[in-house]
């Protein structure tokens, strides 16, 4: 596809498992931001990136699902990942997970190479900033475990989320801080999991936001799910949801989708 700039570049949106089972706005809200940051939106089959069965040791279970992505994925410029974690799994694990495959080693090096969280993409790959988008409220950003440490996004939300009108960005003292999710983490380990949500959420209590954002849906259901039960009337809502323009309905904190 072509505009009047030249060829548009085929961007691939992995919109994740929990985006497709719990909250496909941030989906939709995904693909909106790509087509206004200039790309051609390239969609597959949504599967899994892998990442619970490689944490969980299964390398075999992990490694089907990684050449199922590299495949659905071989032709475009840039994958493109509303998620740290998966966009991780696939940036950071996908060569050491498929290195010893004669056929899926050099693809799959080829997609990691090319593969992008959403906020990295839009802020430092194209330079984009919305523009005639409006959020009234008070913001805080958490910062989601495998975006920040494995990808660096950080500075990247913040400054998408500062250029939309009416938007107040207030910081949370831990907001670097685990929420306690962890994908398998919070089955396996449940009462260290509450407690450590329990502490991100006093955080983003004292911040005094009345919406809570981050780009990770998994520690935004967990986030959201407790600030329910703690009877807090604050929403979780997905950075892109945010900077898209599509925060109009209920929050993660009200939809039937949460975890209560």
């Amino acid at each position: 596809m072509t505009d009047a700039l030249g060829p548009r570049p085929r961007i691939g949106l992995f919109a994740t498992c929990l985006v497709d089972f719990f909250r496909p706005d941030v989906g939709f809200a995904a693909a909106r931001l790509i087509e206004r940051a200039g790309g051609e939106v390239i969609v597959a089959e949504p599967t899994c990136c892998g990442q619970p069965a490689w944490n969980s040791g299964h390398r075999r279970e992990a490694a089907d699902l990684a050449r199922r992505v590299v495949a659905a994925f071989a032709g475009v410029d840039t994958l493109v990942v509303p998620s740290g974690s998966c966009a991780g799994m696939i940036a950071r694990h996908y060569p050491e997970l498929l290195d010893d495959d004669p056929v899926y080693a050099a693809p799959a090096r080829d997609l990691a190479g090319r593969t992008r969280e959403l906020a990295a993409w839009l802020s430092d790959d194209r330079g984009w900033r919305p523009e005639g988008v409006h959020f009234n409220g008070t913001v805080t950003q958490h910062d989601a475990c495998a975006g920040l440490r494995e990808l660096g996004v950080r500075d990247q939300p913040r400054a998408l989320l500062r250029a939309v009108a009416g938007l107040t960005l207030s910081e949370s003292v831990n907001c670097a801080e685990c929420c306690g999710f962890g994908g398998t983490f919070c089955v396996k380990y449940p009462e260290i999991s509450t407690r450590m949500v329990d502490d991100k959420i006093r955080g983003i209590v004292e911040s005094g936001a009345d919406t809570v954002v981050a780009g990770d849906l998994g520690c935004l259901l967990n986030i959201a799910g407790r600030l329910a039960r703690a009877g807090h009337a604050i929403e979780a809502r997905h950075f892109a949801e945010i900077v898209a323009g599509m925060a109009e309905g209920p929050g993660i904190g009200d939809s039937e989708a949460s975890w209560r």
